[in-house]
């Protein structure tokens, strides 16, 4: 699969779940079939605590449920790591590469994203080299240590721009908190711990799923 498919499935792609390597729980590989199966469409791996091996090694993992499921799999910050492993591209924030950096690392049919916090992020990211950029977090989050909520004002700036670049919003995104996300006219979220923590993950994907396609 080469780089018009990725950006065919980029542009199809609702959900997006953001996790780590469930080192704790051992069970990577079925909980990957599970959540790509009812319904995730991007899977980035971000686990801060990983040795570049271990990332390494849970990437193959990745990509091979990635490829199981007809989903794409994104490796957060380590933009050679995910030419290495393979990954379907990197997902870099304001502290990591410059998108064009990250971008001359991937590859050209790689996916390069955007993290942004705020309006002046937003346009900014518009004249960078991402292929998409998320915006947040809403809500703070544990998965975003010191990082402060920006609220809904630069949800509701990034879906009055006249651009088609796919979007996600960020932050504590769940059930409960997407209908005022949505309002704003936002359509894709970014979701962790209402899917690595949930009791049925499977379920809450296929219900996230259904709130966004539907």
């Amino acid at each position: 699969m080469g780089a018009n498919w990725r950006q065919e499935r980029l542009a199809d792609a609702w959900l997006y779940l953001c996790m780590d390597r469930r080192a704790d729980q051992g069970d990577l590989d079925g909980f990957l079939d599970a959540v790509l199966g009812a319904g995730v469409d991007l899977v980035q791996l971000r686990d801060k605590a990983a040795t570049r091996h271990e990332l390494a090694a849970a990437s193959a993992m990745f990509r091979a449920a990635a490829d199981r499921h007809g989903a794409l799999f994104i490796l957060n910050d380590d933009a050679r790591l995910a030419a290495e492993v393979g990954a379907d591209g990197v997902h870099v924030g304001q502290d990591d590469l410059h998108p064009s950096d990250a971008r001359a690392l991937v590859g050209s049919d790689a996916i390069v994203g955007r993290s942004t916090h705020s309006v002046a992020e937003v346009d900014r990211a518009l004249d960078e080299d991402c292929d998409y950029f998320a915006v947040g977090p809403v809500h703070a989050t544990p998965t975003k240590h010191g990082r402060p909520a920006i609220g809904l004002e630069p949800l509701r700036h990034a879906a009055a721009l006249d651009q088609e670049r796919p979007w996600f919003v960020t932050g504590a995104m769940s059930l409960t908190t997407a209908p005022e996300v949505l309002a704003t006219g936002a359509r894709r979220l970014v979701v962790v711990r209402a899917i690595t923590e949930a009791p049925d993950p499977a379920r809450a994907v296929n219900e996230l799923a259904g709130l966004l396609r539907g």
